[in-house]
């Protein structure tokens, strides 16, 4: 590419992880190497409108995509145009092209695979994993069971559809008692940053806390808590040849780590890297890698774990194909635990996303018996 590359940064979105998505959003804003790139800043509303963000400092101190805050536009998925119009057809010339997209969304229509599959039509490349593995790490339900059939240790649950409780919440409940006890995680099935996440104690508690969790996804997670646990998570950066970090320790300021702990509470401890024995370090990373490769992820993720404080006994938890992103966030202080700067990060994700797009380029189309 000759000149700046210009970076689609595209933020916001229809989750419940908006806000998370521009704190993430901010952080590249501020840190990508402006020497090199040029970003082309676009907010997605919670309606779902694209708008060319004319302020974009604003709108990301801000921490919302209004429908009004700047021209409504749409990318083309189709390959050779690369560039974004307005959405009555008129091009809008002011954006030009785009090189390469990172998609820093969180949740739905975003993390799941969703905006992947339009970037992939447009033939544009992006930072991050692709339709397959977006969607796999997004829905627990399809990780977990990639995860069992690859014979990695995760925690027994079970998954129950909205339509299942709604028609019978009590035999819901009474069904799921006989197979579990408290503590219960109960989480929707489609979502990040613990929205919509309880941790249940009382069996009685049970009930309104599938009701929450149903209202962010039609498919819920039930899983059994591991008690006295420690929180532990790995990064993982590569394509075809991926590396995991040091791993770190959330020490949560709540019961446990909800988006309070995570986003507003500053009480948090992130610890990096993690205190632990040097087989447990090994065993995490290796763990990392294979989960990352078990969904066929790209360029990076977060890997969450429990550790048992007695055994040190290692459960994996979940893959976060793209995770919390702001410059204090767990990803990238362990990548820095490197010796990776946060620009350096930045910079080595969207090199990543062109090597990958290239190789995915190499594609035969066209077959001639």
């Amino acid at each position: 590419m000759i000149g700046k590359v210009r970076v689609g940064l595209i933020f916001g979105g229809r989750s419940g992880e908006h806000e998370v998505s521009l704190m993430s959003a901010a952080s590249v804003f501020k840190f990508i190497d402006r020497d090199r790139f040029e970003v082309v800043p676009i907010g997605i509303s919670k309606q779902g409108k694209w708008v060319l963000a004319g302020d974009a400092i604003r709108m990301l101190q801000r921490g919302v995509v209004e429908n009004d805050d700047g021209v409504s536009v749409a990318l083309v998925p189709e390959p050779n145009r690369n560039s974004l119009v307005r959405v009555d057809g008129a091009p809008f010339e002011a954006a030009g092209s785009i090189d390469v997209v990172f998609p820093m969304l969180h949740g739905t229509y975003g993390e799941d695979g969703t905006i992947q599959g339009l970037l992939d039509l447009a033939d544009i490349p992006y930072v991050g994993s692709g339709v397959l593995a977006s969607a796999a790490g997004m829905d627990k339900d399809v990780m977990k069971r990639l995860f069992r059939e690859k014979g990695l240790p995760v925690v027994k649950h079970r998954v129950l559809m909205r339509h299942e409780f709604e028609a019978d919440p009590e035999a819901v409940v009474r069904s799921l008692l006989e197979s579990f006890r408290p503590p219960l995680f109960v989480k929707p099935a489609n979502l990040g940053s613990s929205v919509g996440v309880t941790k249940v104690k009382h069996a009685a508690d049970l009930e309104e806390a599938l009701g929450k969790a149903c209202q962010y996804d039609r498919k819920v997670l039930v899983e059994e808590g591991v008690e006295n646990a420690r929180e532990i998570e790995c990064a993982v950066l590569g394509n075809d040849d991926p590396v995991a970090s040091p791993p770190g320790e959330i020490v949560p300021s709540r019961e446990f780590y909800d988006y309070t702990a995570k986003y507003l509470d500053p009480d948090t401890q992130l610890i990096v890297p993690a205190d632990l024995p040097d087989a447990v370090v090994k065993g995490i990373q290796r763990i990392s890698i294979e989960a990352f490769r078990c969904i066929d992820a790209a360029g990076l993720a977060r890997v969450d774990f429990f550790v048992e404080r007695d055994s040190n006994r290692i459960w994996l938890n979940e893959i976060n194909t793209l995770p919390g992103f702001t410059s204090v966030s767990m990803y990238p202080k362990m990548i820095q635990a490197t010796g990776i700067s946060y620009t350096e990060l930045v910079t080595r994700l969207i090199d990543l996303a062109i090597e990958r797009h290239a190789d995915r380029s190499r594609r035969v189309t066209t077959y001639r018996p």
